[in-house]
């Protein structure tokens, strides 16, 4: 008897929390004092349809209190259900409530779906951020090279957070502007000057279309000097001109000493048939007497000329002349 009593106790126990999981009578009466209207059956099927009820109801009385009237349980259950984050978009409906700022839930619920902040970005919206850029190199007319930081201050365009562009567009679109404006100068020194032109220039360009942002300011943080990028180009220049300059002297010299060569070699050939030519004499004379076409005194004619041909040379040179009678 006392094992049935307990066995009993326990079963009712169990049904009283499975009733109480199904039915949250509390979660009901905490809505009923709040103004919220929701029966019990309701919450009983948010449970069959795997949609927690106590999300549900507070996102309902956060907007009762709020003054929302139009957000319903079906518009929060749908939303839920799609994977999106109901009490995110209520908050960002509270804020932008407060603040003045037109917002429906059919525009919020997108843009949370979408995969933003969109309580971020109504909070962007009402506080504008600023982003600080990273270093921008760029070049000015005179050839001296400037680096820039800036300072852009931004505000969510809650219109265009579906489709429209992020940070990172908006940093590069920035940083193209100012490599432009100062590249369009023809002194580093007037930039240094008036830096405030390359705001201007930036801002007239119109970066923030088609992005998530509205571009309230650009701020130039600060510009330093590099290097003297005109005068490294022109050595880089004049150095390759002297490259190329001993290249083509090195190849005139190299031909010359081939064309040299080359006559030397065509001599050496020569000489060396006037050599063989010569050694051929001999023969032709030694054949000559022999088939008697040279005689002895044709022979002592020809020593006796080439003798006198000697002594004519010799003494049309009176230097050597005189040193060999010395």
């Amino acid at each position: 008897m006392n094992l049935l009593v307990i066995v009993g106790i326990v079963v009712a126990f169990i049904a009283l929390i499975v009733f109480f999981h199904y039915v949250p009578l509390l979660l009901w009466l905490s809505a009923k004092v709040s103004g919220v209207s929701i029966s019990l059956i309701q919450l009983f099927l948010m449970r069959i349809r795997n949609v927690p009820p106590h999300m549900i109801v507070q996102c309902m009385i956060e907007a009762h209190k709020a003054g929302l009237k139009t957000i319903t349980r079906d518009d929060l259950e749908a939303h839920y259900l799609a994977g999106g984050n109901i009490e995110r978009v209520v908050h960002a409906l509270v804020s932008a409530s407060k603040a003045n700022i037109s917002l429906d839930f059919k525009m919020v619920t997108g843009i949370d779906l979408a995969g933003r902040d969109v309580f971020e970005a109504v909070q962007m919206s009402v506080n504008p951020k600023v982003i600080d850029t990273p270093p921008v190199t760029a070049v000015a007319k005179d050839g001296i090279q400037l680096i820039a930081k800036a300072r852009v201050t931004v505000r969510a365009n809650l219109l265009q957070l579906v489709g429209g562009a992020g940070e990172e567009t908006i940093l590069a679109r920035v940083g193209e502007g100012i490599v432009s404006s100062i590249g369009s100068s023809e002194s580093h020194k007037s930039v240094l000057e008036n830096p405030d032109s390359i705001s201007k220039l930036v801002l007239r360009k119109g970066l923030d279309a088609g992005t998530a942002f509205e571009i309230l300011s650009i701020d130039i943080a600060d510009i330093d000097v590099g290097k003297n990028i005109g005068a490294q180009l022109q050595i880089d220049q004049a150095q390759a001109d002297k490259n190329i300059a001993q290249a083509k002297a090195e190849e005139r010299r190299a031909m010359a000493i081939a064309q040299e060569q080359e006559m030397k070699a065509k001599a050496q050939e020569a000489r060396a048939h006037v050599i063989e030519a010569e050694a051929e004499v001999p023969r032709a004379m030694a054949e000559a007497f022999r088939t008697g076409n040279l005689g002895i005194m044709d022979y002592y004619r020809m020593k006796n000329m080439e003798a006198d041909t000697a002594m004519r040379e010799a003494i049309g040179k009176p230097g050597k002349a005189s040193n060999e009678h010395k």
